[in-house]
């Protein structure tokens, strides 16, 4: 959980953004959107190979990309 140490010379603003990172880097957000709704095996399947298939071309589009430069 993410949590942070407030200094009595750090302004409000600056303890936010310290805090807005600390659960971006955590994924709370993303995880409590995934959570909301109950997903069943077969969606869960679904997303990982989707996921998979975009880092695949992803991989390949830079492979490419770097193999032109040659």
């Amino acid at each position: 959980m993410p949590g942070i140490k407030v200094k009595e010379t750090e302004s409000f603003d600056d303890v936010y953004r310290k805090f807005k990172k600390q659960v971006d880097r955590n994924l709370v957000v993303t995880e409590c959107r995934a959570r909301r709704f109950f997903e069943s095996k077969t969606e869960k399947r679904k997303k990982q190979k989707i996921n998979a298939k975009k880092k695949m071309l992803k991989r390949l589009y830079m492979l490419r990309r770097y193999e032109s430069r040659l």
